[in-house]
C-alpha cells in the first residue's frame, strides 16, 4: 500500500482515484460471514412430518332468505310472514345459535325502501350480524332495466 504525504513544492492535488481498501474489509468480512452462517441454515435433521387431512367439525347454519315483493309482503324462505312483529319472534331464536346463520335479503326493484328498512330494523333488534342482499347481476352486454 501506498501512501500520499503531499506534494514537496507545498500545493495539494486532487486526488481523484477512489480508496477501495475499506471496501475490501467490508466484503471479506460479508464474505466470512456468509461461509459461516450458509451451512448451519441448510443442515436440517431429516423428519417424516405426518400427513393430515382438514375435516368439518362444525357445519354451518342454513342462511335465511327473506324476501320483500313490491307491495311489503315478507315471505321468509317463500312463505309469508304477516308483519315484522313476527319476523322478529322467528328471528331471535336465531341470533342465538353458535354460529349465527346470516340473513340475505331479496328485495324488490319496486319495493320500497321503507319495507326494506323495517326488515333491516328487525333483524337488528334480533340480534342478526350479518345481513346481506341478493342482487342479480348484470352481465356483459345487457342494458339494466
Amino acid at each position: 500500500m501506498s501512501m500520499s504525504v503531499g506534494s514537496p513544492d507545498g500545493e495539494d492535488e486532487v486526488n481523484s482515484s477512489i480508496n477501495t481498501t475499506p471496501l475490501v474489509d467490508v466484503m471479506l468480512v460479508m464474505l466470512i460471514i456468509f461461509l459461516i452462517t450458509i451451512p448451519v441454515v441448510i443442515k436440517t435433521v431429516p423428519v417424516k412430518l405426518p400427513v393430515v387431512s382438514n375435516q368439518v367439525t362444525e357445519t354451518k347454519p342454513q342462511n335465511i332468505v327473506l324476501a320483500i315483493d313490491g307491495d311489503g309482503g315478507i315471505f321468509w324462505n317463500n312463505e309469508p310472514i304477516a308483519d315484522t312483529t313476527a319476523l322478529f319472534d322467528k328471528l331471535a331464536p336465531m341470533a342465538t345459535m353458535v354460529p349465527q346463520p346470516e340473513v340475505h335479503i331479496r328485495g324488490d326493484k319496486a319495493a320500497r325502501y321503507e319495507f326494506i328498512g323495517r326488515v333491516i330494523v328487525t333483524c337488528q333488534r334480533a340480534g342478526i350480524a350479518k345481513v346481506g342482499f341478493i342482487t342479480n347481476p348484470q352481465l356483459p352486454g345487457m342494458s339494466a332495466e
